[in-house]
């Protein structure tokens, strides 16, 4: 497709927030290769005009600052919205706060961290669905929550952030019943690892490889992975679909916990080695 071509969103408008880097990034820009009129939105002091000048590459993108945690600054990006391309159809919740190093067992947890994990994930995702749906009611329109495979099933490590993400997963299911009947659709993306710039810097190799071994898919994800998930459930193709939570992880949640032992029990019996 050309980068400036007719797309399956075309005439669609769109908001990604969290859009400076990485998932949001791509995703912002596959909107636009496909058609989308896009807005990126992240954090003042946040280099998003520097991420929309890339988005623009492919397709019609401008950049707006928003602390989603702040209600009249989400009311003042959906108005910027309307008034630069003229309504809202898309709206793809990708901001979040996570990494914060206080968010760990429940024990050990500084109530303080939980609920600045919250102001975001959670309070933040309501409030840019909140002004969303009434911008999109008249000709409806499809939400994209970004939650995390963390909150599917239990782990060592995040819980104030696997938590929030489950938070955000009862909630595409309440807006999808409750604006259903006007237009409205909203989908959930429980994202597996995806190898962003910012993973590469955090998390070491060994661990990384310890993650893919669990993938069927062999390797890690990448940032259009999810991009182009955001895409189709955004597009008229998704238009049966709504009130669902899928995950894109590789197969991660696919197989039983025990295979990826069994696949090296299997792998050294084949080499002659005991086990």
């Amino acid at each position: 497709m050309d980068n400036k071509g007719q797309g399956e969103l075309e005439n669609k408008v769109a908001i990604v927030t969290g859009a400076q880097q990485g998932i949001g990034l791509a995703t912002a820009s596959r909107l636009a290769a496909n058609g989308a009129k896009v807005v990126l939105a992240d954090l003042p002091g946040s280099r998003i005009e520097e991420a929309a000048q890339k988005a623009s590459e492919k397709g019609d993108a401008v950049a707006r600052h928003v602390d989603i945690t702040d209600e009249q600054s989400v009311r003042e990006l959906v108005e910027f919205t309307r008034d630069t391309w003229g309504g809202l159809d898309i709206l793809d919740n990708n901001a979040a706060r996570q990494g914060l190093a206080g968010d760990t067992d429940i024990l050990s947890m500084d109530p303080d961290v939980w609920d600045s994990i919250f102001a975001v994930n959670a309070r933040g995702t309501m409030l840019m669905c909140k002004h969303a749906i009434a911008a999109m009611t008249r000709n409806g329109g499809s939400i994209i929550n970004i939650s995390s495979g963390t909150s599917l099933a239990g782990q060592l490590y995040q819980s104030a952030y696997a938590c929030s993400k489950g938070t955000i997963n009862t909630l595409t299911k309440y807006i999808a019943t409750q604006y259903g009947d006007q237009g409205i659709r909203c989908n959930a993306i429980a994202v597996g690892l995806v190898k962003t710039e910012m993973l590469k810097k955090a998390m070491p190799e060994s661990y990384q490889q310890l993650m893919v071994d669990q993938k069927l898919a062999g390797r890690l994800g990448d940032p259009d992975d999810i991009a182009q998930m955001v895409s189709f459930l955004a597009s008229d193709r998704a238009s049966w679909i709504t009130g669902q939570i899928y995950s894109v992880d590789g197969g991660y949640f696919a197989h039983g916990p025990q295979v990826s032992a069994e696949k090296k029990m299997m792998a050294q019996s084949s080499e002659g080695v005991g086990v």
